[in-house]
């Protein structure tokens, strides 16, 4: 018996919705993560690209445990010395949502030219307006 490897060409790629309304961050990156790696399909092969489209909405909605909100930083680093940034996540949380999640759901990709590509297929909005309803997006469940 051979062992499968799917082809780029061969490869179908849907397009999901998610309400990001009242669910927790990290569960929420997790079944994101998945569906845009494509560990939810037969036909999922560690080095190729099977990942669908994820369109997240209402990212300024979403919870967070503990005291996470007081205490979490996030940082980043300009590259030159003492260049180091921090925000705390509550004001991250007001300036711009859609990059918690978007933080949260690239730790959870593979750190490689792989895992840039697939991020590529996340969109994040704060609100519930976007301009994917062309593509005909499934809802995604999410249980808590």
């Amino acid at each position: 018996m051979k062992t499968y490897v799917a082809k780029p060409s061969t490869i179908e790629k849907k397009w999901y919705i998610v309400d990001a309304k009242g669910h927790t961050l990290g569960r929420l990156a997790t079944v994101v993560a998945d569906c845009l790696r494509g560990k939810r399909k037969v036909t999922y092969t560690p080095t190729i690209d099977t990942g669908d489209f994820v369109v997240i909405i209402n990212a300024d909605k979403i919870v967070v445990t503990g005291h996470k909100p007081e205490q979490k930083m996030y940082y980043h680093h300009s590259g030159y010395p003492g260049g180091i940034k921090s925000e705390s996540y509550a004001k991250l949380q007001a300036r711009r949502p859609e990059e918690i999640v978007r933080h949260a759901v690239r730790g959870m990709l593979p750190h490689t030219k792989l895992g840039r590509a697939q991020l590529r297929k996340l969109k994040i909005y704060a609100g519930t307006e976007h301009p994917h309803a062309a593509q005909l997006p499934e809802v995604l469940e999410i249980k808590e």
